[in-house]
C-alpha cells in the first residue's frame, strides 16, 4: 500500500467514526421509568401516625370511700374517652374496627354499673307506677328491672356497635381538655350532634340519633305501659339525648372533678 492509498485509509475512518458519533441518542422521553413497571397494588400507602389512648387505671388504683364504686364509675368514663396530647399536633387517635367497637360493646355491656343503675331506674318507674300491668311488689319490680336491663343493652348495641360500624363513626367522646369554660361546655353539648367518623373527620352523629330512635321503639314491645304514637317516643327520644349530653359535660370535667374530690384518675 503506498502513501495515497494509506492517507485515503486513514481519512474514511476518520469520516465513519465522525458519522458515528454524530448519530442522535435516544430520547429520554420514550424511556419508561422503573416505578411505573410497579403494580399500583403493590405500592403500600404511608399511615399518618396515630396514638393509642393510655388503659383505664384500674380499681385498686384508689382506697377511699366506696372505692369498688367509685374507682368502676371513674373507669366507666375513662374507657370510652379520648384525651387528645397537647402539643403533638401531628398525632391523632386510632380508628376503631368493627371488633374494636363490638368489645366495647360488651364490655359496657357487662359492666356492673349497669346493673346498679337499672335498679335505680327499676325502682323509680316503680314508685311512679310506670306500666301498670307490671303491678306492684316483687314481681312486679323483677319486670321492670328485667325492661331496664334490656334497655340499657339494646342502647349500648345501638349507640356503641351496630351504628357507628355502619356510620364508620367512632362513639367515644373526645374530651377538649383545655380552653374556657364556654368553649369546653359548648364542645361537650356538641358532640351529640357532630362527632368524628373512623377517618378523624367531623360529621353529623348519626349513631347518637339513629341508636336513641331504634332502641326507643324497640322498647315499646316490651314497655306495655309506654304511650305508643310520634309524640311520646320523640319525648323519651329528647330525653334520652338529653341524658347523653350531660353525660358528656361530666366526662369534658371529670379530671377537675376527679383531682377536687381527690378521685382516681389518670393523668394523660
Amino acid at each position: 500500500m503506498n502513501k495515497w492509498q494509506r492517507h485515503f485509509v486513514l481519512l474514511g475512518t476518520l469520516l465513519a467514526g465522525t458519522l458515528a458519533c454524530a448519530q442522535p441518542l435516544p430520547s429520554l422521553n420514550n424511556l419508561t421509568p422503573a416505578i411505573a413497571l410497579v403494580p399500583p397494588s403493590m405500592i403500600t400507602p404511608v399511615k399518618a401516625p396515630c396514638v393509642h389512648p393510655v388503659e383505664p387505671f384500674d380499681i385498686d388504683d384508689y382506697s377511699g370511700p366506696l372505692s369498688g364504686l367509685v374507682s368502676r364509675f371513674s373507669q366507666r368514663l375513662e374507657s370510652t374517652t379520648v384525651h387528645l396530647p397537647r402539643h403533638k399536633s401531628d398525632l391523632r387517635p386510632c380508628a376503631l374496627s368493627s371488633s374494636d367497637k363490638l368489645h366495647m360493646f360488651v364490655e359496657s355491656t357487662a359492666d356492673p354499673l349497669n346493673y346498679v343503675g337499672a335498679a335505680w331506674d327499676a325502682a323509680t318507674a316503680q314508685i311512679d307506677r310506670d306500666d301498670p300491668s307490671y303491678r306492684m311488689g316483687a314481681a312486679g319490680f323483677s319486670k321492670r328491672y328485667g325492661a331496664a336491663v334490656v334497655d340499657n343493652v339494646t342502647g349500648d348495641f345501638f349507640g356503641i356497635f351496630l351504628y357507628p360500624s355502619l356510620f364508620r363513626q367512632d362513639p367515644r367522646y373526645f374530651r377538649l381538655g383545655q380552653g374556657s369554660t364556654q368553649a369546653r361546655l359548648g364542645h361537650a353539648l356538641a358532640h351529640r350532634f357532630v362527632t368524628r367518623g373512623d377517618s378523624g373527620k367531623l360529621m353529623p352523629n348519626y349513631s347518637e340519633w339513629f341508636g336513641t330512635v331504634s332502641s326507643k321503639a324497640l322498647s315499646n314491645l316490651y314497655h306495655p305501659g309506654n304511650p305508643r304514637g310520634f309524640g311520646p317516643t320523640a319525648s323519651r327520644v329528647g330525653y334520652s339525648v338529653a341524658n347523653d349530653m350531660a353525660w358528656d359535660v361530666l366526662r369534658e370535667y371529670w379530671p377537675e372533678i376527679a383531682r377536687k374530690f381527690k378521685l382516681p384518675f389518670r393523668t394523660r
